[in-house]
């Protein structure tokens, strides 16, 4: 017996809710429900995964890159499948024009969406990126898709939790209001940025993908996407955390009293956050450790902001999702954030 598109469409609906719902519950919500009680016991999540207990990162060696591959592939590989299962299913498993009719308007609606869409999910920046790619597939604006990026990371609510009881509830706030800058400011600018023609095309292009799709399975269709992204993503994916690995004594030095509030430290370090990547919540004991050793709040807070949005993987793995310039923008407001942040933290007094 044909199944009616009606029939199919909420199949698909179906099965995506349930990997949503189950998949966050079991990656990210019970395991931060049980963290937070920790981080209010203890007043720390654990050992900083840049240095861990140490005023520096080790030499860049081999070693160094695959033992902080490792360190890293451990605390993210169930998210990194749930991204990529999430990615896939937004493109084969939910009718054609949902995503476009939800997430494609131009205006501040889709990334007012996007970015509260992007909160629950609390996922690290790579292990957004399949979602996102698969949100821009599906026609969502790139200002809907910026702030579902975002939103994962700076406004994670289990984060800002995490960050009140071990960094102080001065640091939540700070992070809270900028990040609801960055998140939905960039995302509006994005959408600004379209051209009439752009906006043209992407809903000529909604129905064309639906006249393509209506005679395919969906869970045939739902596999083959998950592969390809997969080979089109891991491969980069793992050459530049383990590029990174190595590289973390050349963006992060001695850590001491000696880095202290100037300038030049916290455009060093906003840089730095911006091209490094972590695991979702790793720049709290990041920060904490480094704060302890002497740091100036004014990298700290550099790195509060530059550390969780984006990373040099997670801009390569969504490089074909927007436009060259467009990520340029993103890259530069999120460091621009980050300096205006550690500026913020010395004025305040943190």
């Amino acid at each position: 017996m044909t199944s009616t598109p009606a029939q199919r469409n909420k199949l698909g609906l179906i099965t995506f809710a349930l990997i949503l719902i189950a998949g966050l519950f079991y990656v990210k919500w019970s395991p931060y429900y049980h963290k937070a009680f920790l981080a209010a016991a203890n007043h720390a999540i654990g050992n900083s995964i840049l240095m861990g207990k140490d005023a520096s990162p080790p030499p860049a060696s081999l070693d160094a890159a695959l033992a902080y591959a490792f360190a890293y592939g451990k605390a993210i590989w169930q998210a990194m499948v749930l991204g990529l299962l999430l990615g896939s299913g937004v493109q084969a498993l939910l009718p054609a024009n949902w995503v476009a009719k939800a997430l494609g308007g131009t205006g501040f609606g889709s990334v007012a969406a996007g970015g509260l869409m992007g909160i629950p999910t609390m996922m690290c920046t790579c292990c957004a990126a399949p979602v996102v790619a698969g949100l821009r597939t599906q026609k969502a604006s790139p200002g809907a898709a910026i702030s579902f990026w975002l939103g994962n990371t700076v406004l994670n609510p289990a984060t800002l939790v995490f960050m009140g009881f071990v960094l102080g509830w001065n640091w939540t706030v700070l992070r809270l209001v900028m990040g609801l800058i960055l998140v939905f400011g960039l995302g509006f600018l994005a959408n600004k940025l379209i051209t009439p023609e752009e906006a043209q095309s992407a809903k000529i292009q909604i129905d064309q993908l639906s006249e393509a799709n209506s005679n395919e399975n969906m869970f045939v269709r739902w596999l083959k996407i998950f592969g390809k992204m997969a080979i089109k993503l891991i491969p980069e994916y793992i050459v530049l955390i383990l590029l990174l690995g190595a590289a973390r004594a050349f963006l992060f030095p001695h850590i001491g009293p000696e880095i202290g509030n100037s300038i030049f430290w916290i455009i060093s370090f906003a840089l730095a956050g911006a091209l490094f990547v972590i695991p979702t919540a790793g720049e709290v004991p990041i920060i904490q450790a480094m704060l302890a050793l002497g740091l100036g709040v004014g990298p700290a807070g550099a790195l509060l902001m530059t550390l969780p949005p984006i990373s040099l993987p997670s801009v390569a793995m969504v490089a074909r999702s927007f436009k060259p310039t467009l990520l340029a923008l993103i890259t530069a407001a999120v460091i621009g954030i980050g300096i205006i942040t550690g500026l913020i933290a010395i004025a305040l007094g943190f």
